[in-house]
């Protein structure tokens, strides 16, 4: 049984006095009523009272005078009394002397044996209970096992509907399948997109070069165009001072009209020359300007090119990673899946005796819902709550007896280990010594013990029997 509490402990003390109060209040009321009933019965009969005394005082007299006589009498010492019993009793004195030591030594080896050991009969068998629950949310199906049965490992138990987690697997791999599609897509544009930009830096360099080539044909035409407009300037003005040269001669009437009129008509046509040669000059002129924003064009789309090709193969990249990414998750669906459809078969993860099922055919469950427990027989051990005062000389290996109420059989084991701290400490209100009254109570710790092997009748034994074990001590 547990050690009661601090509290317990003080409630039985208070009502411990209070009970010792009423009875002392009892008693004084008893008194009182024995003395009142004295006191009425002395007045009634004071005169039978007195002769009974008086006969009483004469028959203690004459007692006391035949004890006087007695020890009047000269009495033997002991010792000489116990020489005399002695020497007429040989055979009574020496079994007495043998009994005596028979009873010495007895002694010695019962008080030897009471300190070989330690025991405690607050234990029981210990042993690992398997709640076995559902992983998955389904419909039961086919339910194998009732309490009480033993089963095995990997034994089937429970089976669960299966038939949507065969959907829901058959989809995954068509995710996968999608996946893979997609990938194999994408692969092929990155040396694709490395190419096609390869080719437009290229093609953008010959651009540069071309441009660069019309610009100095475009700047050797404007150079001619102004040549040209400045010969066509002079002529103009040579054909204006002949004009106006014929014009004074005929004023003179040295030269013929029609010379005059042939000379104007040239300086018209080259003033006309000047201006054709000045329009083909600034159309020259412009043309060059063109040339120069079709090379720095050229340019920028080199530079443009150049610059977008390794960013164009790494969004390349990024997309294939991308699909390499939605492979592994459509991957991992697919065991996913998998994983499902093999939890619709719940088994046995240890061998053990099935207990406490609360599940039957066509029930729906819930992941994590327990549906009974397998304690295993395989692997037990005994929690033996000894008191702190016990385990002064327990050390791990120690051998040990223990007796098994429902079997009333003693088993061998050893202690396995000690525990890290009291049973009060691991307990979900562990006591607080540093409030309220504090009552010194002694604490139990939990000593696992190990039975040993290959012993008969060891598969009888179930986590919760009552045993009683005895620690030996002084062995090792």
């Amino acid at each position: 049984m547990a050690e009661p509490t601090v509290e317990q402990t003080q409630t039985l003390h208070d009502e411990q006095i209070r009970l010792r109060t009423e009875i002392d209040l009892l008693r004084r009321q008893q008194e009182d009523l024995r003395r009142e009933l004295a006191e009425k019965k002395g007045n009634e009969n004071g005169d039978k009272k007195s002769d009974d005394q008086s006969d009483k005082q004469q028959k203690d007299k004459q007692d006391k005078d035949k004890d006087q006589k007695k020890d009047d009498k000269p009495k033997m010492p002991a010792s000489q009394r116990a020489r005399i019993w002695v020497k007429s009793h040989p055979i009574a004195t020496v079994l007495l002397i043998i009994g005596f030591v028979v009873l010495l030594i007895a002694g010695y080896l019962l008080l030897q044996y009471l300190n070989s050991y330690e025991s405690t009969d607050d234990a029981e068998v210990d042993g690992h209970t398997d709640p076995i629950s559902s992983r998955i949310i389904g419909d039961i199906v086919g339910v194998y096992v009732q309490n009480t049965q033993h089963v095995t490992k990997g034994q089937v138990l429970v089976d669960l509907d299966p038939r949507d987690y065969k959907v829901a697997l058959s989809q995954a791999n068509a995710n996968l399948a999608q996946a893979e599609a997609a990938l194999r897509a994408q692969s092929p544009n990155v040396p694709i997109t490395a190419t096609v930009q390869q080719t437009q830096v290229a093609n953008a360099n010959l651009d540069i070069a071309g441009a660069e080539a019309a610009l100095a044909g475009a700047q050797q035409t404007a150079a001619s165009a102004a040549a040209d407009l400045k010969q066509a300037e002079a002529n103009a003005a040579n054909a204006e001072r002949e004009e106006e040269r014929y014009r004074q001669l005929v004023g003179k009437q040295e030269v013929s009209r029609e010379q005059y009129d042939q000379k104007t008509t040239a300086a018209r046509a080259d003033e006309a020359l000047v201006v054709s040669r000045r329009a083909s000059a600034e159309a020259a002129s412009k043309n060059v300007e063109q040339r120069v924003a079709a090379l720095n064009q050229s340019r920028q789309r080199y530079l443009e090119a150049k610059s977008n090709l390794p960013r164009n193969v790494a969004v390349q990249n990024a997309t294939v990673a991308t699909r390499v990414a939605n492979v592994q998750a459509a991957k991992a669906q697919v065991e996913q899946a998998a994983l499902n459809l093999t939890y619709c078969k719940i088994l046995a993860p240890s061998d053990g005796i099935v207990g406490d099922k609360t599940v039957e055919v066509g029930q729906h469950v819930a992941p994590g819902q327990e549906m009974f427990a397998i304690t295993q027989t395989d692997d037990i051990w005994v929690t033996a709550n000894m008191k702190e005062t016990q385990i002064r000389n327990t050390h791990p290996g120690q051998s040990v007896t223990i007796y098994v109420d429902a079997l009333s059989q003693d088993f061998n084991g050893y202690v396995e280990a000690l525990p890290g701290a009291t049973g009060a400490t691991y307990s979900l209100l562990p006591p607080e010594n540093a409030t309220g009254n504090y009552v010194k109570v002694v604490q139990r710790l939990q000593v696992r013990i190990r039975f040993k092997p290959g012993q008969p009748h060891a598969e009888r034994l179930h986590p919760g029997m009552s045993v009683e074990p005895k620690v030996w001590i002084n062995t090792q």
